[in-house]
């Protein structure tokens, strides 16, 4: 398996995003970070640096949703650190409510952060991996894009419904070439997104737990994964046939 040394992280400066940082950092893996919060990348960089100096670690300000910008400092990173060779579109929105309530705001806001901004993402990342024979593109999906889920979550599972389906695609255009497509289907971990549902929200895993599970599933760079395996993994088998009426009670 090709060694994937410098690797691009999008929405880094908290959640899954930084634990993921940090579980590569000390796999010895030279970093790109980005974010809204520069703040929080600097210090994140700082840190990681500090405590692994072997590795190297750059930070672009970058709001996904800024087409144009995810462009340009993907460019920006490939001539910095000499080459991309792994990708994960992280960035991610949680807000909703439900369909036809009068926050169509919030619902447009999350479809354009997760799947508009992640198409942005893999516009750019795939034309340098195209340029470079060579590359691992990695899309954070999530357990609810399996199927169409109701109030908060509508907007959300769809739009994650249209990353998969969209990583998916990708997957089959590079079919027989070095480019490899991995789809991440998250389970519940504990991030910023989960922290207000955290009483309440069954199976929660732990963030160190999440990420260190979220890094070994990138590493084995399989087509599509279920985080944490277990119980994602048997899980999505029932996801798939509850009737409509029994996955309305237990979202």
């Amino acid at each position: 398996m090709p060694v994937r040394k410098n690797i691009v992280i999008t929405g880094a400066s908290s959640g899954l995003g930084e634990g993921m940082a940090r579980r590569f950092a000390a796999r010895g893996h030279d970093l790109a970070l980005c974010a809204r919060r520069r703040d929080r990348l600097d210090a994140l960089a700082a840190e990681l640096t500090a405590r692994h100096p072997g590795i190297r670690v750059v930070v672009r300000e970058l709001d996904v949703n800024d087409h144009d910008r995810v462009f340009t400092v993907f460019e920006e990173l490939s001539t910095e650190l000499g080459s991309l060779d792994r990708v994960i579109v992280n960035a991610g929105l949680g807000k909703g409510q439900p369909v036809g309530t009068g926050h169509f705001t919030a619902n447009l806001q999350t479809v354009r952060t997760n799947f508009v901004a992640g198409l942005a993402q893999c516009e750019a990342a795939v034309a340098h991996f195209r340029e470079r024979g060579a590359g691992h593109l990695v899309v954070v999906s999530s357990f609810s894009a399996l199927r169409g889920l109701p109030r908060n979550l509508t907007s959300y599972a769809a739009s994650k419904a249209g990353i998969s389906a969209l990583a998916d695609g990708i997957r089959a255009d590079l079919l027989d070439t070095p480019i490899r497509v991995t789809t991440l289907l998250p389970g519940y971990i504990e991030s910023e997104m989960t922290g207000r549902a955290s009483g309440r929200t069954p199976l929660l895993a732990g963030a160190d737990s999440g990420a260190r599970a979220l890094v070994k599933a990138i590493e084995r760079e399989p087509a599509r994964a279920y985080v944490p395996s277990w119980p994602w993994t048997p899980l999505s088998v029932l996801m798939r046939v509850l009737p409509m009426r029994l996955l309305r009670r237990f979202s």
